[in-house]
């Protein structure tokens, strides 16, 4: 599994938004040259952003975006499951597969469930609010 620059950039963003909150709307531009992310390629992430519920827009004068929670109820998992084409480790575990004729016979489909579950586990632990502390490089969430 390997997550996009989409994903990524997600992430970086969301974190932005949630760190420069004061009630009101953070303009684009400011966020994107702070993040270092081209505001053309922001203009691709945020409609999924904004669609979903994680974030509001406002335009015009004093407008821009902001979230919709607080930061500590916006899992990892839910924001890459919204940019993320698959989280699955292989094609007989995404969504809607159709049923693999060889999952009876096969070695390695419980590894790959597991290491499946594991790190769908792991995001599931992590909220914006632990990337925001400085210290989540070495955090260990089960």
């Amino acid at each position: 599994m390997m997550i996009s620059t989409r994903g990524r950039y997600a992430l970086r963003i969301l974190i932005d938004l949630a760190e420069h909150a004061d009630g009101g709307f953070t303009p684009m531009k400011e966020a994107a040259a702070r993040q270092d992310i081209s505001l053309k390629y922001l203009e691709k992430i945020l409609p999924v952003l904004t669609k979903s519920g994680m974030i509001e827009g406002q335009q015009g004068k004093g407008g821009g975006y902001r979230l919709t929670k607080d930061p500590d109820e916006y899992r990892v998992y839910d924001i890459l499951r919204l940019t993320e084409e698959e989280l699955a480790p292989v094609a007989c575990l995404t969504d809607g597969a159709k049923p693999c004729e060889r999952a009876a016979e096969c070695r390695t489909l419980a590894m790959w469930q597991k290491f499946y579950d594991l790190t769908r586990d792991y995001f599931s632990g992590i909220t914006l609010a632990d990337l925001m502390r400085s210290d989540s490089a070495d955090m260990y969430v089960i």
